[in-house]
């Protein structure tokens, strides 16, 4: 997967269309990324012990990694990430519009 953790992203289809947020999750077998902000669900819980309060909690739902796309640090727009080696034969991501090292 081309999306890490801690990257900044936008939502680009479905019901969060346009918002912003950072990858608190990924989940490389399924293909879907957790976004802090975008995509809440509420879910009924009962007390387990004193560890939970029970009542509707708000969670971020995972949201599938085609439906975001990476926020270039330089260019300041959504963007393709492609990989490429450095001299020392590090692996890394660019930015596909302004050619820059993501990581």
């Amino acid at each position: 997967m081309k999306i890490r953790k801690n990257d900044t992203v936008v939502v680009i289809a479905g019901k969060g269309k346009g918002a912003k947020g950072k990858v608190r999750k990924v989940l490389p077998e399924e293909n879907k990324v957790v976004v802090e902000g975008v995509n809440l669900i509420k879910r009924h819980s009962k007390t387990q012990g004193a560890a939970r309060q029970a009542g509707i909690i708000e969670l971020e739902a995972p949201l599938h990694c085609s439906n975001v796309m990476l926020l270039c640090d330089k260019c300041g727009k959504p963007v393709r990430i492609g990989f490429r080696f450095l001299d020392d034969g590090k692996k890394v991501r660019i930015c596909r519009s302004c050619n820059e090292v993501i990581d």
